[in-house]
């Protein structure tokens, strides 16, 4: 097994990897409705003319680059990048608590050097048009929907992640293929409640660069993409381990 240390960086890349990608494509989906540069001067926007044409794009950009981290860095740390998902392993006792928190400390921080990255990639306008792809509840959407629907899209994700990836007797080499497009599915279809971030150190990243750089204060908003995650992904792992327990 890497060391901590290694197993941390894998993480922290990773994350910035997802986050560079993924929240980008958000990003620039916008700076597309907006017609600024980079993006062509199409009058689409996220869940507005564009509906689930502009989801389906963003969520299976989340899911190629998920499968490429998992496929590429996995065997190094096990490519959680997502905070919800090693603590769910935590509380069911197959990850220990130290590595833990290290792990989560290096995908908050991998997740905030992909969104500066990104910024530096496309300019200000990423900032003040695209929001660095943060993810914030749509008008008419609760503070307590928004955190229902990120625990059930993070329920289905970490339910399939226990069952292709974590038990062992799952078929080999489907792992990151079948997470990346359960997180696009999630994505397409839940993106447009709360903005569908099924891992806290995705909304971290975005929210503390969008602050640092003079863009939307959204902290408001952070504890649902905490609570709705982290519930969701830890039910997902107790009740796998309910339904398998022989």
């Amino acid at each position: 097994m890497a060391s901590l240390a290694n197993r941390s960086i894998a993480e922290a890349v990773g994350t910035a990897l997802l986050v560079y990608f993924g929240a980008g494509a958000a990003a620039i989906t916008l700076m597309i409705a907006a017609g600024t540069k980079p993006a062509t001067p199409f009058n689409i926007g996220i869940g507005q003319l564009g509906g689930l044409g502009d989801w389906f794009a963003i969520g299976i950009t989340f899911g190629i680059v998920i499968a490429a981290v998992i496929y590429s860095l996995g065997r190094v740390s096990g490519a959680h990048i997502n905070p919800a998902v090693t603590i769910a392993l935590c509380a069911t006792k197959r990850f220990p608590a130290g590595d833990a928190v290290a792990y989560i400390i290096a995908q908050c921080i991998g997740a905030a050097i992909g969104s500066l990255l990104f910024f530096l990639t496309v300019g200000m306008d990423a900032v003040t048009i695209g929001g660095l792809g943060a993810t914030a509840p749509f008008p008419g959407i609760g503070y307590g929907q928004a955190i229902l629907v990120e625990a059930i899209a993070t329920f289905v994700l970490m339910l399939v992640i226990m069952g292709v990836a974590v038990d062992e007797r799952a078929p080999p080499g489907f792992a990151g293929l079948v997470i990346g497009l359960t997180v696009a599915g999630m994505i397409t279809a839940t993106g447009n409640i709360a903005g569908a971030s099924l891992n806290p150190a995705r909304t971290f990243g975005p929210y503390i660069m969008d602050f640092l750089l003079g863009g939307s204060n959204l902290w408001v908003f952070f504890p649902i993409y905490i609570v709705g995650p982290v519930i969701g992904a830890v039910c997902a792992a107790l009740f796998y381990d309910r339904i398998t327990a022989e």
